[in-house]
């Protein structure tokens, strides 16, 4: 079988002479990079975290997440970030992480006497 090479843009149907749309091998899926996509909404201050995407570069990430995440114009940005970057905490290392503040009472606000003239705090 002799297939013509052809590049495709985002938004294209591959398609073969015959006119049939040719289905993506997994291997074409995993080759893009895994995006996560944090969007602020109008209300808010903080990007919230919304999912993930593939996507072969930043621009196109952002192109997507637009068209996936914010489809009643809700969000008035959009960061993306390759997930290869993000390094988390193991959850199994919580009580090393956490367990210093516990002894640290004064963080908390029922570690203060509150005078009488203070009314609704």
């Amino acid at each position: 079988m002799n297939f013509q090479i052809r590049k495709y843009y985002y938004g294209d149907i591959p398609e073969d002479k015959t006119g049939d749309a040719i289905p993506v091998s997994k291997e074409t899926k995993t080759d893009w990079p895994l995006w996560e996509i944090f969007i602020r909404s109008k209300q808010g201050l903080d990007h919230k975290h919304m999912g993930s995407l593939h996507a072969t570069d930043a621009q196109m990430a952002i192109e997507n997440a637009r068209d996936v995440y914010t489809r009643r114009q809700e969000g008035v940005s959009i960061w993306v970030v390759e997930s290869k970057y993000i390094h988390a905490s193991n959850p199994d290392d919580a009580s090393i992480l956490y367990d210093p503040a516990n002894d640290k009472v004064y963080r908390y606000p029922t570690f203060y006497d509150l005078p009488d003239a203070v009314k609704h705090m």
